[in-house]
């Protein structure tokens, strides 16, 4: 098992010091709708990128190799959609989804439904025993979830973050990190982008300015063997 202790993180605007006992990894909407064919992306008009899932799968190993808590979001509503929010609520008049579903009403319940092919996390990714999955309504990742509450009852203070889609719910999620005192450290090319490429950088930007650090899956690896050794 590898030590507990601290050490230092290559990452952008500067190195990052991190003790692994307060460190997860946190995966956002890995599912079919977003990174499928005939998923919710491919159906809206964003091209799904299948190359993220090794990515992803990538820092899950090095996660649990190193016995860092693996956190799952899941992004979706119930089949009713009441969850998506009532008739004024913004997500139900802005949420992509829910706004495909309504014009074509062959997709209604298919579209990021709980129980649904589309709702499920891709085949190459599932969570192992024991680790946590957040269902959430919204884009971020602690907006109307317990994820705050798992994550200061394991006592984590840094979270490394990968998933889709980078300008959409992982900027979400890193912001609201920040925002409760969290210290997000997005692993860049373990992100894919809703959207041309100049979105994956405007979100760089953003967390490296603003609201965290970048770093890298190489980066991440060589930290991880550096302190295994």
């Amino acid at each position: 098992m590898t030590s507990r202790g601290a050490f230092t993180l290559p990452a952008r605007p500067d190195s990052y010091p991190v003790r692994l006992a307060e460190t997860a990894l946190v995966v956002v909407d890995m599912q079919n709708g977003y990174c499928s064919k005939g998923g919710y992306f491919d159906l809206a008009g964003f091209e799904p990128d299948g190359t993220v899932i090794d990515a992803v799968s990538q820092a899950v190993d090095m996660a649990r190799g190193v016995d860092i808590p693996v956190v799952w979001l899941q992004n979706g509503w119930d089949k009713e959609l009441i969850e998506g929010g009532g008739l004024y609520s913004p997500n139900r008049i802005k949420g992509n989804a829910l706004r495909l579903m309504r014009e074509k009403p062959e997709l209604r319940g298919k579209l990021l439904t709980k129980g649904g092919w589309d709702y499920a996390l891709v085949d190459e990714l599932k969570p192992n025993e024991g680790e946590y999955v957040v269902a959430k309504p919204r884009y971020s990742g602690f907006a109307g979830t317990n994820l705050d509450l798992h994550l200061r009852g394991l006592g984590v203070r840094t979270l490394l973050i990968c998933g889709v889609a980078t300008n959409v719910c992982v900027e979400s999620t890193i912001r609201d990190a920040f925002f409760l005192e969290y210290h997000p450290v997005m692993i860049a090319d373990a992100c894919r982008q809703a959207g041309p490429d100049f979105l994956q950088e405007a979100t760089i930007y953003n967390v490296e300015r603003f609201f965290g650090w970048t770093t890298s899956l190489a980066e991440l690896k060589q930290a991880f063997h550096r302190r295994a050794t």
